[in-house]
């Protein structure tokens, strides 16, 4: 799973905005849709983390599950979950997992 992957992937999902921020000395890729922001892209990481917002709910049951799901750092970690893609979750549940914090955007 790179970036250019999951910016494909939601290419085809409709319109977003992207800005740069710097959080602790890392740039962040910034992905929001109606005034919302929906996913964060640390850039340059490998293996490719990601932050998606899935409601508190997810965030308690994905990271007791999996060492490479963790409370996010750079947003809201009630509501946010930092992704390692590094195999750990297949690339199909990361892009459920980023269609999910899409959707809690409209």
């Amino acid at each position: 799973m790179t970036e250019s992957d999951i910016l494909k992937y939601l290419e085809g999902l409709g319109e977003f905005e992207t800005e740069t921020r710097e959080f602790d000395e890392e740039k962040l890729k910034v992905l929001s849709r109606n005034g919302k922001i929906f996913l964060v892209i640390h850039m340059g990481s490998n293996p490719l983390r990601l932050d998606v917002g899935i409601g508190r709910g997810l965030v308690k049951l994905l990271t007791e599950q999996y060492e490479s799901v963790m409370n996010s750092r750079a947003m809201d970690d009630r509501e946010w979950v930092e992704i390692i893609c590094s195999g750990q979750l297949s690339d199909n549940e990361v892009i459920d997992l980023v269609r999910a914090s899409w959707e809690r955007t409209v």
